[in-house]
């Protein structure tokens, strides 16, 4: 059996052994071969190197509870800077607000986000008459709220997208429509590309994997694909405003993806909003024709791709 001296030499982390000892013969007894090299009764000499479990444990330990953290402070920063920015727009809305013409006191309760068909009649028919003589500072605090609504991804342009189609004329309706859509998604996509990476991938792991790996796929014709998805409703805009930068989807593509995106939903709205007064709902906005409409569009997004494949696959 293995026999010999053993000298320890440690450290804060590892332990060394270096040990010695003889090559024992076969346990099983077989009979030497002359013609086979013997290493039976070899001295050997080897060195053993490990390291304190113990210690090895509480460093990494330590490095997870390190590293957690800093997750937790980078979190805690992401949300004081996004406050800061949210806050910092809510003051250009009061601006906003108080540069407007003076109203009457019962109208003032009308100025107001729309929450629904209702607020947007309402606040239609207060617009309308101050747009004669104050045409431009109308025209701006519809460009602000809808940028700020969009920017922070909250709910409620649907509403300003059929005002719109009420206020102004059917062109400058849209151009204006799809511009405030494509800059404030542009808005949206660089805050969360500043303060909101760890955000998301914290809150939508699974969903962010998933979308990554559809857009790998359509990576070659990126702006048909941003186009597509702003067409159907088969992603909400919020997300794919703040997981584009994340999932490395470039801002050039999603901008024009965007701005052309919304021109099919925002025709639908716009026409709408001519006869907002008629509408008793949001919902009035969507018919089975403009259902159809918007399929049409959709599948027109992706003929570019289709007729690139085929030709691609032709001459390959």
């Amino acid at each position: 059996m293995a026999a010999g001296g053993i000298k320890d030499k440690e450290s804060p982390i590892k332990q060394r052994k270096t040990f010695t000892g003889i090559i024992p013969p076969s346990p099983l007894g077989a009979t030497p071969r002359p013609h086979l090299p013997q290493v039976y009764n070899r001295r050997y000499t080897g060195t053993f190197v490990s390291e304190y479990a113990i210690n090895d444990c509480d460093r990494k330990f330590t490095q997870i509870r390190e590293k957690s953290e800093a997750e937790g402070h980078s979190s805690t920063k992401s949300f004081v800077i996004l406050g800061f920015i949210f806050f910092a727009s809510i003051l250009a809305l009061g601006i906003v607000y108080l540069k407007f013409p003076n109203l009457a006191e019962d109208e003032k309760q009308y100025i107001k986000l729309p929450r629904n068909i209702e607020d947007a009649k309402n606040l239609g028919n207060v617009l309308s008459r101050y747009k004669e003589d104050h045409y431009y500072q109308v025209l701006g605090a519809y460009f602000i709220v809808y940028v700020f609504l969009q920017s922070f991804a909250i709910p409620g342009s649907i509403f300003l997208s059929i005002l719109s189609g009420f206020l102004f004329s059917f062109s400058l309706a849209l151009f204006l429509v799809c511009l405030c859509s494509a800059l404030g998604a542009s808005f949206c996509y660089l805050l969360s590309d500043l303060v909101g990476r760890r955000l998301v991938q914290k809150y939508f792991p699974e969903r962010v994997a998933e979308w990554q790996s559809h857009v790998n796929r359509h990576r070659e014709h990126l702006l048909n694909y941003i186009i597509f998805l702003r067409i159907t409703p088969f992603l909400p805009n919020w997300f794919i405003n703040i997981t584009a930068p994340v999932i490395n989807v470039s801002l050039l593509p999603f901008f024009f993806g965007t701005f052309f995106g919304v021109i099919p939903p925002s025709f639908l709205a716009i026409q709408a909003g001519t006869t907002l007064q008629q509408l008793s709902s949001s919902g009035d906005a969507v018919s089975w024709t403009s259902l159809i409409v918007l399929s049409i569009f959709a599948c027109l997004s992706l003929l570019p791709v289709f007729l690139k494949n085929k030709l691609k696959a032709k001459f390959d």
